[in-house]
């Protein structure tokens, strides 16, 4: 089952979303954190995203299996007076032992569906060049923009090039 977090949902879930982070970075997913992370760590940053949560500029999903979290995603919708329509796709997140089940691709159209809900038309996100998510994402339809080599660090501390995707017209005509 996938919900989005309310903001009392969302703090009751900080540990939760904290172990899923450490998981996926430990495990090698290139999502701005260095390995080793401690889940108290990954708290503690989602945990600073309470304010945003709260007054709307992060909208968070989970993924549960029975009363476990084990995945996540983010939809940030820009602050700019020029940029209503547009926003970030921003930490997908599936739990290793939680994958091959679909969750990634699920949160991904959940996350689909509350933009398009919200009168989002463009959503933009980065990923690591060949990644298992730069596969999701082209298969579920993102165009790829471009790439920019040596953008960011993976979990070891390697620079590694990042392919930005986007997709247009979320919203549904009548």
């Amino acid at each position: 089952m996938i919900t989005r977090l309310s903001p009392a949902d969302f703090a009751a879930a900080v540990p939760a979303l904290g172990e899923v982070l450490a998981d996926c970075t430990n495990g090698g997913a290139s999502v701005g954190f260095l390995a080793p992370l401690d889940a108290a760590s990954a708290g503690a940053w989602w945990k600073g995203l309470a304010g945003d949560v709260a007054e709307g500029r992060v909208l968070v999903w989970a993924a549960w299996d029975g009363p476990r979290l084990v995945g996540t995603v983010q939809i940030r919708p820009a602050q700019l007076p020029n940029a209503p329509h547009r926003a970030e796709l921003a930490k997908l997140l599936v739990h290793r032992d939680a994958r091959g089940r679909g969750l990634g691709r699920a949160l991904l159209a959940e996350a689909e569906r509350g933009a398009r809900d919200a009168g989002i038309t463009l959503l933009v996100l980065d990923t690591e060049t060949g990644s298992p998510a730069s596969r999701l994402y082209a298969a579920a339809g993102w165009t790829e923009a471009g790439t920019v080599p040596d953008y960011a660090a993976d979990p070891a501390g390697v620079l590694k090039a990042t392919t930005f995707f986007y997709k247009k017209a979320l919203v549904t005509a009548g």
